[in-house]
């Protein structure tokens, strides 16, 4: 169980991939919101997606009975992955032989194994990634456990994104993708400064630069582009930014990197193996967050690589009630040298 936001269901989905690898035989279901639906399609691992509508979550006689369906499903093992009301009444209602989450207080009882984050040992950047694996730790028996989220895409959609792209004219070279919004106004570096980052990309290589960016963004997005330069405005393209999830990842693939805001397409781009660049934003935990992260194939700033003593002896409450105040502090000049260094590596034309 999962139901979260897109990021955290893509990651977590390594859990439903390690339990397949370690048991062929056994029947995997992944309960997760309808939303992201999208980015476990085709997942051979996986034998069913279970859907959490909104309103299972609005309604709570609704909610209760969705969770009594799944209770007749007779699951031998459950395993938490969100440990937050709406999973631990499921857990409770499901009646699982074997229930597997998160130590927490006052709710051990709810499970039968109740693993401590503290056991988990960090082996690079990514700490998510570790704190999903350790939900399997009782099936492993010495397996070493695949890390990487994967997302599986059809040759059909491969080739309907290469098409999208000729509808819409754009030209054959190199493309990068740019989540130039947030999803959220905290985590979305100030405009006038992604507007900076995309003058550097446009006067260093010869790309095209696709805004990734919801509906309900547009403003925010067409702002960074009247922000940007002339030059810089002649590479940036809006077409394919309108079109749904799936849709959104086949032309993910299309494309030859990604740099922007750090959130679900960020994962999505890994998942797809493709390099990235993230900015994240001053509240959200780096260390934890920035997955697989090795200064070329995968590279992140924050604001904490730059103000070492901002962090220092400061509660993580204020981070985020400060967001707005220290994204500010993260100028320009912090992330250009390592981003000239990012886009020289993927995004410069190949000479003989």
């Amino acid at each position: 169980m999962q139901h979260k936001k897109i990021g955290d269901v893509l990651i977590s989905s390594i859990i439903c991939n390690n339990l397949k690898k370690i048991m062929p035989n056994a029947e995997i279901h992944y309960l997760v919101n309808k939303e992201a639906l999208p980015v476990l399609e085709g997942n051979p691992n996986i034998n069913r997606v279970i859907t959490l509508h909104p309103k299972h979550r609005t309604n709570a006689r609704a909610f209760i009975k969705f969770a009594l369906q799944i209770r007749r499903e007779h699951y031998d093992i459950v395993i938490d992955a969100y440990t937050k009301l709406e999973s631990w009444i499921i857990v409770w209602l499901c009646a699982a032989k074997r229930r597997i989450s998160y130590k927490k207080k006052y709710r051990t009882f709810l499970y039968t194994d109740n693993l401590s984050r503290e056991a988990v040992k960090v082996t690079q950047p990514g700490r998510v990634i570790d704190l999903k694996l350790l939900l399997i730790q009782p099936f492993l028996n010495n397996v070493l456990p695949d890390r990487y989220p994967q997302i599986y895409l059809s040759e059909d959609e491969k080739r309907n994104a290469a098409l999208l792209f000729k509808k819409h004219h754009i030209p054959t070279k190199k493309s990068l993708m740019l989540n130039v919004v947030g999803s959220c106004p905290l985590k979305t570096y100030p405009l006038e400064y992604m507007a900076a980052l995309v003058n550097q990309i446009a006067s260093q290589v010869d790309v095209n630069i696709l805004f990734n960016f919801l509906p309900h963004q547009k403003e925010e997005a067409q702002k960074v582009y009247e922000l940007c330069n002339d030059d810089a405005k002649k590479s940036i393209f809006f077409e394919l930014s309108n079109y749904d999830l799936r849709t959104f990842i086949a032309i993910m693939n299309q494309c030859d990197a990604i740099i922007g805001n750090e959130g679900g397409a960020i994962h999505i781009a890994k998942a797809l193996n493709k390099p990235s660049f993230t900015v994240f934003s001053p509240w959200i935990n780096k260390h934890d967050w920035s997955t697989f992260e090795d200064d070329l194939n995968h590279v992140a700033v924050h604001l904490c690589d730059f103000k070492t003593e901002l962090y220092a002896n400061t509660p993580d409450a204020e981070f985020k009630e400060n967001a707005l105040e220290l994204f500010k502090e993260l100028k320009p000049e912090f992330i250009l040298p390592k981003l000239s260094s990012y886009l020289a590596f993927h995004l410069e034309q190949d000479t003989d």
